[in-house]
């Protein structure tokens, strides 16, 4: 026997606006939590199974080991304005329920939001439940919550509500112990108090993933600052921190993470994109921190695994019936975007410009013609027709081109001196490899070393060259780098822009060149270039690979230990040339060893002043 549909309906007038509320509102895997829905675990997706918008098969985990399993069809949203999803239970008292959030702005200010359920029961039993729920339950757990996300997003807060903490046996003392060790150390005590705090109130879906940049801007704090702090104390043991491989489509990491970067696979199986990847690109692996086991245990639950705010990068997803259409209206900021499909090939880039106007609306079609390949400048609220011309239904999803910048990358962090020196044992799998995108590497070498061992003995020249290599550490750890490896007096040090490693260059010249009374001057041969790289294990340690490498070794042999010598690619950075006003320029070509068949188009650096 049919039942019909149960309707469940509720408004509210907040004071935030849809961009505000959204984060917290459409985190649904939050949202669940808090309205007391039941955790839930994906069930195994067959790896052939790759039919255009798939679904997801799951299941609640109820009380008394009791289960109740669904397939959901793909989330549907439109940042910041809506929200949905149906799912179809396989048994027990629904047969299937649709939920739609529409977030609408009010003319002044705030918003209206509409939170709709239509639950199909599937008996007479099933219809009692339901309805119970609807009535009784859903609205006074609905309520609380909305009025909390909306206090927070007025106040502009991080996303996340105080927990029930229980710390682990003796869990309190060692925070406190490890909380004065880190402020001995010379740390910030405001920060290191914070840091303490987030992990005594915050709850634990918060915990189990802390992004280190996302509190340095809620806490005013310099991300180099607050990541050291991190460091510092996950080698303490107050935190641990955890690799992450991001998928390149979804961005997710599910359960590709690690403790230890040598147990990461870099190689890996989407089963949301249905897609094999590996970690090619700088923004492959991520670094994240979550509180040690020995202070604080952490419960690691799901409670949705494919809303909103769990790719928020996508701002607006829709499934598509065959042979349908949809217009939709996101709001876009400046930036560049592209729209795909999950299951064809078809990708569409396009470019919200600020400032300048770009296309109302457009319409792009699956199955139709090919899709353009030029860059389109789009508004920043047009209205995208969508159309499905397949016999397949089809999941759009528009998102941002460009990562996320809250994010601690493995290529970022393995180029840190601090971690470097924290955590000397972490390394690659043997054989394996991540992208790190875009380096900057120099080497360097002192002049008539040789000279220096023969004329006052091997014991002193020896101390002289451990203290040139401090020397080096330190400037090269002030501009954000880090020492990759020392052979013989020659230094390889790895930075993320150009500008840092030029300027720890100068500063290092410029000590080593001008000792305090007594002491013997030193001149550094340096070179300094940029490229594409990647990282690998070699001798038990980090390093990098790659002909950036190759031809960065090949460049310090032309320099006379007053000046730097820089490749075009250095060169021409904008940051680079904004710093070389105060210097003198030489261009100069040359060929490299094992490079016989280019020039390469140099430049001498050198200070107009003696520097000090």
């Amino acid at each position: 026997m049919a039942h019909q549909p149960l309707y469940y309906r509720r408004e509210w007038t907040l004071q935030s606006s849809p961009q505000a509320i959204w984060p917290f509102f459409a985190d649904t895997n939050r949202f669940n939590r808090d309205t007391g829905i039941f955790p839930v675990e994906e069930l195994p997706a067959e790896k052939d199974n790759t039919s255009p918008g798939a679904r997801r098969r799951l299941r609640y985990r109820l009380p008394f080991s009791l289960t109740l399993a669904y397939e959901e069809e793909p989330f549907e949203w439109i940042y910041p304005y809506r929200y949905g999803v149906t799912r179809h239970f396989a048994r027990g008292p629904l047969q299937a329920m649709q939920v739609l959030a529409e977030l609408q702005p009010q003319a002044g200010g705030g918003t209206h939001l509409l939170y709709q359920i239509w639950a199909r029961p599937r008996h007479l039993l099933g219809r009692f439940l339901v309805a119970s729920a609807l009535e009784f339950i859903i609205p006074r757990r609905f309520d609380r919550v909305v009025r909390q996300y909306d206090a927070a997003a007025s106040q502009n807060i991080a996303p996340w509500t105080p927990g029930n903490v229980t710390l682990a046996p003796g869990g309190r003392e060692r925070l406190d112990r490890m909380q004065a060790e880190l402020i001995e150390q010379g740390l910030d005590e405001t920060l290191v108090k914070r840091l303490a705090g987030l992990i005594l109130t915050a709850d634990d879906l918060t915990v189990a993933r802390i992004r280190p940049y996302i509190y340095a801007g809620l806490w005013g704090a310099a991300r180099r600052e607050l990541l050291e702090l991190f460091l510092r104390a996950t080698r303490i043991g107050l935190l641990d921190f955890q690799w992450e491989l991001l998928c390149p489509l979804c961005r997710g990491a599910g359960d590709r993470v690690s403790n230890r970067l040598a147990d990461l696979p870099t190689h890996a199986y989407c089963p949301t994109c249905h897609v094999d990847f590996e970690a090619s690109s700088p923004h492959s692996v991520e670094l994240t921190f979550t509180p040690n086991g020995a202070v604080r245990q952490v419960e690691r639950q799901q409670y949705c695994v494919a809303g909103p705010e769990m790719t928020p990068h996508v701002v607006a997803q829709q499934f598509l019936a065959a042979r349908s259409q949809r217009v939709i209206t996101p709001l876009l900021a400046p930036g560049r975007y592209r729209l795909r499909l999950m299951h064809l090939p078809d990708i569409w880039y396009f470019q919200v410009p600020a400032g300048e106007p770009g296309a109302p609306e457009v319409t792009i079609t699956a199955g139709g013609q090919p899709w353009p390949e030029e860059v389109m400048l789009l508004a920043p609220h047009p209205a995208i027709r969508l159309q499905n011309e397949t016999d397949e239904p089809q999941l759009f999803i528009l998102e941002r081109a460009a990562w996320s910048d809250q994010a601690v990358t493995a290529a970022e962090v393995i180029s840190l001196q601090r971690f470097r020196d924290l955590f000397a044992n972490e390394a690659l799998r043997p054989g394996e490899r991540i992208g790190v995108g875009r380096l900057t590497v120099l080497f360097t070498d002192l002049v008539d070393s040789t000279r220096l061992y023969r004329e006052i003995g091997d014991a002193p020249a020896f101390g002289i060259v451990m203290n040139h290599f401090d020397v080096l550490r330190e400037v090269i750890d002030a501009e954000g780098g880090a020492i990759v490896k020392t052979i013989g007096d020659a230094v390889m040090a790895a930075f993320h822009r150009p500008v840092s490693a030029i300027r720890a260059l100068t500063r290092a010249q410029a000590v080593l060149a001008n000792p305090p009374e007594g002491g013997r001057p030193l001149y550094l041969k340096a070179a300094v270039h940029t490229g594409s790289s990647i990282a690998v294990t070699l001798n038990e340690r980090l390093d990098y690979f790659g002909t950036t490498i190759n031809i960065a070794s090949r460049l310090e042999k032309f320099s006379r230990g007053r000046d730097i010598i820089l490749s075009e690619a250095v060169y021409t950075d904008p940051e680079v040339q904004k710093f070389l006003v105060n210097f003198q320029v030489e261009p100069f070509a040359q060929t490299l060893k094992g490079f016989d068949d280019e020039c390469f188009q140099l430049y001498r650096v050198t200070a107009a002043r003696p520097l000090e």
